[in-house]
């Protein structure tokens, strides 16, 4: 190892340009320059070296022994490094000279490039322009001869077709001389086509020669009549051969054949009778076995007489087989005929007009609306419900041709018009229907009813009881919920068979009014039948009135009647008021019909459903007037019994006593007692009936007549003051009694009459301080005061005079 005194130049060379490439790492060359020097610090190396001895004593010990190498090996290396750096400058400078001189060649040979390529580019340029003038007119010597090969084709073509057209112009009729083209099987297509252009030339030219003719110019085309009938001729004569030939294959099932056929037979006509030929031969045209076969699986076993669900079942199954059968022959269409959607048009058309149309004319057998079929076949309704599921299921049938392919036609508009005639009466023999059904309802309930009586009719008799129509016989909710099904269906049929807004409400409003009609000349005869059974009983009250002067067995006797009388005025209370609440509940339920489903039909039309709402006010009128006449004679009916009561049962003792000095009794009169315990009784089902403004005008006029009649019936009598207080009691229990009528006029009348009844209780001398406190009865008052017992003896005329001068 070199000494730390040696000089630089002795050191050994320890740094090269290798060092530095690649992946340069100064810690790596800072260790391979000091790892002579510092063996102990190698790592595992320096785990085997023993460690320094002691320092001697006294002696101070080095800090760092090798420092001095170290310095003489960091300069070293620090001129290495110097003369490292400028042999690279060196390196450097030469590279920038040789890169310099190669730019400057590389920049000349570009130039040079550059302008060869600009001169490549012009030769490019002057190429193209030739190649684009050559191929223009290339393209106008192609177009030159493929025109003039067209005008060869062309001429060649009409030399053809001239001696075609001159072999049938020779003889009419005559088809025997023609080319062995017209008459070769294997070229049947091109004959039909020259046919077909001969045909057109020659009609065309003899409607020149007619225009020409008529004008007086030459006859320049003579002749050409006779091809034009032998073209015809053949052309009928090889549409026939090709028929024949696609009938043929058609039953062979060839259906290269049969589509060979139909685009030649497409030159006739665009096809048209090759397409309708082929519709018309299906076996469900022209076999009659299938046809029998259709109405008997419509109909079934029952025959004309099958209900509407057989109907709609057997409609089903044949037309799911018309569909199916359909469905098959569109298979065999788009394989055959060249135009697959118009022969589809011409199925589709034939299957609705011959084969539906066929089975709807034996199914809808309009009846006469001047002789209706009898209810037990039916009536109108049959054949209603039949057209319903008739033309529902028709309706399904063409959604499922059209899903199939029926080209353009308008599927839609041909099932309505197989229903036409039949839409256009419908309204009227819907209305007749229903007129039909509730004839024989009212005839059904009519002859019940009369059964009923016939059955009862003995007893009731037998007690002396008046024959009346019982509340069941006369309005049942059940009858008018009956109506209003019948109507449900009548409008479900309507809004199938008609689709405009405008129609359905002109037809449904008019369906409505007949409901009206029904239910209020229904409610409206039950009722006035309830109200014969009050006339009835009324007319036994008037029959049993007799005078005063009679014998007491015949006034036991009229006695009795009368008392057989209230309870037939009673009965027919009752039965009138249960009339009336199923009157009202009818009533509801046609409202709640109205809203849940005429509405929403009429409000999508401006104006309609204000006019139904007008007609059901009409109708529901009619009903209330016959319900207030009856509700009227039902206060009659009471009033009566109560001035029966009243006449029967108030005694002249009830308010004078003979013996007025006794204790007053407090308890009500028994004619009061009887009146109440009458009125609670009867009154009770009108509580139950009656709701609404009806209970409570009813209850109020009530209570104005009895307030009226007590009034009227209290002035027949003379009071004493024990009688007074009799009679304030018996105010007291009627006050009470009317109080359940909730009519605060009606409460404040029988409070007033307690008031007035203290001018009979009260001292001849306090009667003026009552006027003062209650100046509302003095009218009333004033006359009652004169009832008083000792009216004249207590000298109270003069008191009266001097209160009303005040």
């Amino acid at each position: 190892m070199p000494s730390p005194n040696d000089p630089p130049a002795a050191l050994p060379l320890t740094l090269d340009l290798e060092d530095f490439k690649g992946d340069f790492s100064f810690d790596a060359l800072f260790g391979s320059l000091v790892d002579e020097l510092l063996p102990e610090f190698h790592g595992d190396d320096a785990a085997g070296v023993p460690p320094p001895p002691p320092p001697l004593l006294g002696a101070a010990p080095p800090v760092f022994p090798a420092v001095d190498e170290l310095l003489g090996l960091f300069k070293h290396s620090c001129k290495e490094l110097v003369d490292l750096r400028r042999q690279i400058d060196k390196r450097l400078q030469n590279l920038k000279k040789e890169v310099a001189t190669q730019d400057a060649k590389h920049r000349k040979t570009l130039g040079e490039l550059e302008k060869g390529v600009d001169g490549l580019f012009d030769s490019f340029a002057r190429l193209d322009s030739r190649i684009s003038s050559v191929g223009q007119t290339a393209a106008k010597i192609g177009d030159h001869l493929q025109s003039a090969e067209s005008q060869r084709e062309t001429a060649s073509q009409t030399i053809d077709l001239i001696k075609y057209l001159m072999e049938f112009n020779s003889t009419p009729g005559d088809l025997m001389e023609l080319s062995p083209l017209f008459s070769d099987d294997s070229r049947v297509a091109e004959a039909a086509s020259i046919a077909q252009k001969l045909r057109s030339f020659a009609e065309e030219d003899v409607g020149r020669h007619g225009v020409t003719s008529a004008v007086g110019s030459a006859n320049a085309s003579r002749g050409l009549e006779v091809a034009v009938a032998n073209l015809q001729e053949y052309c009928n004569e090889l549409e026939n051969r090709l028929l024949s030939r696609f009938d043929t294959a058609s039953q062979r099932r060839e259906l290269s054949t049969m589509a060979e056929c139909a685009k030649i037979l497409s030159q006739f006509n665009r096809g048209t009778s090759a397409m309708q030929h082929y519709v018309a031969t299906r076996p469900m045209f022209i076999d009659v076995e299938i046809m029998n076969t259709d109405i008997q699986v419509v109909l079934g076993d029952d025959g004309p007489q099958a209900d509407s669900s057989s109907i709609a079942e057997g409609l089903s199954i044949l037309y799911k087989e018309i569909a199916d059968t359909v469905r098959k022959e569109a298979t065999t269409i788009m394989a055959v005929f060249p135009s697959p959607n118009e022969v589809m048009s011409i199925l589709v058309q034939r299957v609705l007009e011959q084969r539906v149309t066929a089975i709807l004319d034996k199914l809808l057998i309009r009846p006469s609306l001047a002789s209706l079929p009898p209810i037990e076949e039916g009536g109108l309704l049959h054949y209603l419900r039949v057209l319903s599921v008739a033309y529902d299921k028709t309706k399904e049938l063409a959604k499922e041709l059209q899903s199939i392919g029926c080209g353009d036609l308008d599927i839609e508009g041909l099932t309505e018009s197989i229903y036409v005639s039949h839409k256009d009466e419908y309204t009227e023999f819907e209305h007749a229907s229903l007129r039909q059904l509730y004839q024989s309802k009212m005839a059904e309930l009519r002859a019940e009813a009369k059964q009923q009586s016939e059955s009862t009719g003995s007893i009731g008799r037998a007690k002396g009881a008046s024959l009346n129509t019982s509340p069941q016989q006369l309005i049942s909710v059940t009858v008018v919920t009956e109506f209003v099904r019948w109507n449900e269906e009548a409008i479900s049929r309507c809004t199938l068979l008609f689709s405009q807004p405008t129609t359905v409400a002109a037809n449904v409003r008019s369906i409505f009014a007949c409901l009206l009609d029904q239910v209020s000349q229904y409610l409206t005869v039950g009722l006035d039948g309830a109200r014969e059974s009050l006339n009835e009983a009324a007319a036994m009250r008037d029959r049993y009135v007799i005078g005063t002067s009679v014998s007491r067995r015949v006034a036991a006797a009229a006695a009795s009647a009368a008392e057989a009388a209230a309870a037939a005025g009673e009965s027919s209370f009752r039965s009138f008021m249960i009339a009336v609440q199923r009157c009202a509940s009818s009533v509801a339920y046609l409202q709640q019909y109205f809203s849940n489903t005429i509405s929403r039909l009429l409000l999508p039309v401006d104006g309609a459903h204000p006019s139904a709402c007008e007609d059901m006010g009409s109708a529901v009128s009619v009903v209330e007037a016959a319900a207030h006449k009856g509700l009227l004679q039902c206060i009659d009916t009471v009033m009566c019994e109560v001035e029966r009561l009243l006449s029967s049962e108030q005694k002249a003792t009830d308010y004078r006593s003979p013996d007025d000095g006794a204790a007053p009794d407090h308890r009500p009169t028994n004619a009061c007692i009887r009146i109440v315990a009458y009125l609670s009784r009867v009154l009770e089902v009108a509580f139950s009936a009656l709701e609404g403004l009806n209970k409570q005008s009813f209850l109020t006029e009530l209570g104005n007549r009895l307030h009226k009649g007590l009034l009227n019936h209290w002035q027949k009598f003379t009071f004493s003051p024990s009688g007074g207080l009799r009679l304030k009691r018996d105010i007291t229990e009627y006050g009470e009694f009317v109080r359940s009528f909730n009519a605060p006029s009606i409460d404040e009348k029988f409070e007033l009459l307690g008031i007035m009844a203290n001018v009979f209780i009260v001292a001849p001398e306090s009667l003026a301080s009552l006027f003062e406190g209650t100046p509302s009865i003095r009218k009333d008052a004033l006359r009652f005061i004169q009832l008083r017992d000792d009216y004249k003896t207590a000298k109270i005329a003069s008191m009266l005079n001097s209160i009303v001068s005040e």
